[in-house]
């Protein structure tokens, strides 16, 4: 059973997501989460802004075009069987 978090975009209501893998790129740590434990489902990718004094971690999606493909590369190479499809907006 993967891991379950709780985060609440500023403003916004708390929406639950499960870990589905983390990594750590030049000292930055990203996770890969779902709202959905297994099956096909929207993918996000979390960048971890938590300082060591912080008691809660603090995320922010990652949005940036170069950032994510570069991490969203590493989360394929992780794990065999995802595959990531950007929507456009």
């Amino acid at each position: 059973m993967a891991e379950k978090i709780r985060f609440t975009p500023e403003g916004e209501e708390e929406i639950e997501f499960y870990v589905i893998e983390q990594t750590t790129i030049g000292g930055v740590n990203y996770i890969l989460v779902t709202e959905e434990e297994s099956g096909d489902a929207d993918a996000y990718i979390l960048k971890d802004l938590s300082k060591p004094e912080d008691t809660e971690g603090i995320y922010e999606m990652v949005t940036e075009d170069a950032e994510l493909d570069a991490v969203s590369t590493i989360f394929e190479n992780l794990l065999e069987d995802v595959d990531f499809v950007r929507e456009e907006e």
